[in-house]
């Protein structure tokens, strides 16, 4: 199903979509999108979205296995608390991407803003992945409690790689950054720094092979580098600032 989404009102647009998958309808082809707010949220089906253009905040919110691609820019909110499905971008995102996402994954191409992956948490078995393939702003992997973040840094041109206050708050999860950091930008406090062995860099392999395949990437060359893994030093980062 095509859609034209011009001059369309969020809620307009949504509405189309979902009565349509209420209709049975399982491919949509969404054009012209310019802000749309909230598409794809809470859909409970195995549904394909093409969105053509630059979706609005909270794109695929707290949905449930949908399989959305942008050809485009998004704007913040991408995958809030998510819990199944998979989103894909073509070019750069913004804030709070994953906020609270307890299943499915989230492919980046280029960079994105400030305090990715907050209270990101796997849920049972479920376990999120969000991989971005550019840099990202403060706060990378905030109060992070589960999931796997992957930050690749690929075509920086000497930007730092994260921001200032990464990992502030970790107590579960783990935080794989690729190529040169800084020690400065991350909460040396909350999280343990060390470089990836041979197994964790198997299980690497296993989450950038179908991000570049998504965006058309040879894997062995982005695995060409060195990879550093952040991890919670504490289950209760911030245990000591409390009267005891």
């Amino acid at each position: 199903m095509r859609i034209d989404a011009s001059g369309l009102h969020y809620r307009k647009l949504n509405k189309m979509v979902r009565d349509a998958v209420a209709a049975g309808e399982r491919h949509f082809e969404l054009v012209n999108v310019n802000g749309q707010r909230y598409i794809g949220d809470g859909l409970d089906e195995e549904v394909t979205i093409q969105i053509h253009g630059t979706p609005g905040n909270d794109l695929g919110a707290f949905m449930n296995g949908p399989h959305i691609t942008v050809h485009g820019n998004a704007q913040d909110g991408v995958a809030n608390t998510m819990n199944r499905g998979e989103i894909i971008v073509h070019g750069h995102a913004g804030d709070v991407i994953g906020y609270g996402m307890r299943g499915g994954r989230v492919f980046v191409r280029g960079d994105v803003g400030y305090r990715v992956g907050i209270h990101m948490k796997a849920y049972k078995t479920q376990v999120p992945v969000i991989i971005a393939g550019g840099c990202a702003g403060d706060f990378f992997g905030e109060y992070m409690a589960g999931g796997t973040l992957i930050l690749l840094g690929l075509n920086r041109d000497g930007r730092p790689l994260v921001g200032d206050y990464c990992a502030t708050g970790i107590h579960g999860g783990e935080i794989i950054l690729r190529g040169q950091i800084d020690e400065f930008n991350i909460a040396t406090n909350h999280a343990r720094i060390a470089l990836l062995d041979d197994d964790q860099r198997q299980a690497l392999r296993s989450h950038l092979h179908p991000f570049c395949q998504a965006f058309e990437l040879d894997a062995d060359q982005v695995l060409d580098d060195r990879f550093y893994r952040l991890t919670p030093i504490s289950h209760r980062p911030f245990g000591g600032n409390y009267a005891t």
